[in-house]
């Protein structure tokens, strides 16, 4: 079997349609054009951030409210 490979090897000889550096270049390119696009999606968490309810720190002073949503007893 790796005979018939090593004759098929030495009977189509290839290049590359282009320079291997260029596929380098071509990559970092991509990668640098990838990188733009997520750079682009920061802080988007921020700026959507949900609306407080201005009644939330009424209800965590409120009894029971160290009982983790009365799923439970109270740790000491």
């Amino acid at each position: 079997m790796s005979s018939v490979i090593t004759v098929a090897a030495e009977l189509a000889p290839h290049s590359l349609p282009i320079p291997a550096l260029v596929y380098g270049v071509i990559a970092l390119v991509l990668f640098f054009i990838l990188l733009l696009v997520v750079w682009s999606f920061r802080d988007v968490a921020n700026r959507h951030a949900p609306h407080r309810d201005p009644e939330a720190s009424a209800h965590a002073a409120a009894a029971g409210a160290t009982t983790h949503g009365g799923h439970g007893k109270q740790h000491d």
